[in-house]
């Protein structure tokens, strides 16, 4: 039985660490997002003010 076991618990392992890196790349997504989001922001508020000036 331990062998069974041990076999089985083999199996669940990969999957586990699989679901760990696509939550990770799901995290850099989401990161890299709202650093764009971010970074558009700052244009967007540039280019009212550059508007303004004209």
């Amino acid at each position: 039985m331990d062998k069974l076991t041990k076999i089985l618990d083999s199996f669940d392992q990969p999957k586990t660490k699989n679901k760990s890196k696509r939550k990770w790349r799901e995290i850099e997504q989401l990161k890299e997002k709202f650093e764009l989001e971010r970074e558009l922001k700052l244009y967007e508020d540039s280019l009212e003010y550059m508007l303004d000036e004209v």
